[in-house]
């Protein structure tokens, strides 16, 4: 059976409706008059209904404005945040993890532990630097236990192969990085930027619940596509590797918007009962191979209740 969205949440009473259409025909006359007036008598072409129009197309927004929002780190130090120090250090305004082949971070997490929002706009500048640097935040998410990793089936043996060597080098790194482990919802960030803004679920056997550029329907036993946004290269131009960018979440009941620089990276309705995280923590990862460094900065939270 298929499904159906609707526009609107209630609804519309025939007065509304009334009113509205009232409003616009008020605001309208005027251009006509004075189309008639103008020219002495002369005919005239239609008014100019995209400058009419141009007026109540609101402004663009400013990352930097921060009326309503709440600081959640304070440029100086980890008060608040809870993460591995042999990791994650504050310098130059900005948290900062790093990790190299002599000192290998594995994957691990910084979170905030001053309050678990549930609907939510977020927003904050990160950096990934170094060629396999892999980041996100974690958001609406849990501190838990890791679970134990599984191989992915139906792989080829050669690729299946290197994913348990893989797995079982970094055993130790996973028993020393547990006690900041998390599950849930998580903004992805890769330098490489092939899955910057999807939503991946860590921890879950939902893996990637949406890729970039596109508009996903989770429900219970499954996924829809709904839309896409745009294309994987059009995709990939909004985000600046080695650069700061502007990253933002909105989280609002069942739905998950992602953005990178003013830019819809996916959309998510979350209607899967079984996986659907209605509040958390919210927590930023580091993890990849090689000398990478992973910086955040402008952490700032507006509830939505």
């Amino acid at each position: 059976m298929s499904r159906r969205f609707f526009p609107f949440t209630r609804p519309v009473s025939l007065v509304s409706a009334s009113v509205v259409a009232a409003f616009g025909l008020f605001q309208i006359l005027p251009l006509f008059a004075q189309q008639g007036t103008a020219g002495g008598g002369q005919a005239q072409g239609p008014p100019d209904m995209t400058a009419f129009l141009r007026q109540y197309q609101p402004g663009p927004v400013d990352f930097d404005d921060h009326k309503g929002w709440v600081q959640i780190f304070d440029g100086k130090t980890l008060n608040g945040w809870n993460g591995n120090p042999e990791i994650w250090h504050v310098a130059e305004d900005a948290i900062i993890g790093e990790s190299s082949p002599e000192k290998p971070s594995g994957t691990t997490n910084i979170f905030y532990t001053k309050e678990q929002p549930g609907n939510f706009m977020l927003k904050m500048e990160v950096k990934l630097e170094g060629a396999g640097a892999n980041g996100g935040v974690q958001y609406r998410s849990q501190n838990v236990p890791p679970k134990p990793r599984e191989v992915p089936p139906g792989l080829p043996e050669a690729q299946r192969q290197q994913i348990e060597k893989m797995m079982q080098a970094q055993a130790a790194l996973m028993q020393r990085n547990a006690p900041w482990n998390m599950a849930g919802y998580q903004l992805d960030l890769d330098y490489a930027n092939v899955f910057s803004g999807q939503l991946y679920e860590q921890d879950s056997k939902r893996f990637i619940v949406t890729f970039p550029g596109t508009v996903v329907e989770a429900h219970d036993g499954g996924k829809t596509l709904v839309s896409t946004l745009a294309s994987p290269e059009q995709m990939r131009s909004w985000v600046k590797p080695g650069e700061w960018n502007q990253v933002e979440i909105i989280a609002d009941g069942h739905l998950l918007v992602h953005l990178i620089n003013g830019h819809i990276m996916s959309m998510t309705i979350d209607n899967d009962s079984r996986h659907f995280s209605p509040r958390g923590l919210i927590g930023l990862e580091i993890e990849g191979p090689g000398s990478l460094k992973i910086s955040h900065r402008n952490l700032w939270l507006k509830d939505l209740q």
